[in-house]
């Protein structure tokens, strides 16, 4: 038990985990975000050509059973939406990415010059010295 405790422990202190779980709390808030968004400005507009026709409204109704197709529209609905937000969200973080890789290094140092193009340095100083 003691063993399997300390792997435990090691398995939480890795840093992977800890972004993990920031990243699903975080993703928790998001969806509270997008859900708002889909139920108090997106929805309220489609009413508006739909004649305020609420998808969770949309059912029918089999042998008593109530098939509320509704709520599935809605929920694909919301599904897009997320998905498009997260699509956009990793297009403009991995944009940022390749402008950071894509950033000009310091030029390199220009190469050494072979020892031909120093004799012929020295020659010309010199031709310049006696002239």
């Amino acid at each position: 038990m003691k063993k399997f405790m300390e792997e435990f422990k090691q398995f939480i202190a890795r840093g992977n985990v800890m972004d993990m779980a920031v990243g699903v709390i975080i993703g928790g808030a998001f969806t509270a975000i997008t859900t708002s968004l889909i139920n108090d400005i997106i929805m309220p507009l489609l009413g508006i050509f739909t004649g305020s026709i609420s998808f969770a409204e949309l059912h029918f109704t089999v042998n008593g059973a109530v098939i509320a197709y509704g709520n599935f529209i809605q929920a694909v609905f919301n599904f897009l939406v997320m998905a498009f937000v997260v699509f956009c969200l990793v297009k403009a973080i991995n944009r940022f990415h390749r402008k950071k890789e894509e950033a000009p290094a310091e030029e390199p140092a220009p190469p050494e010059p072979s020892a031909e193009e120093k004799l012929l340095t020295e020659i010309r100083d010199l031709l310049k010295e006696k002239a």
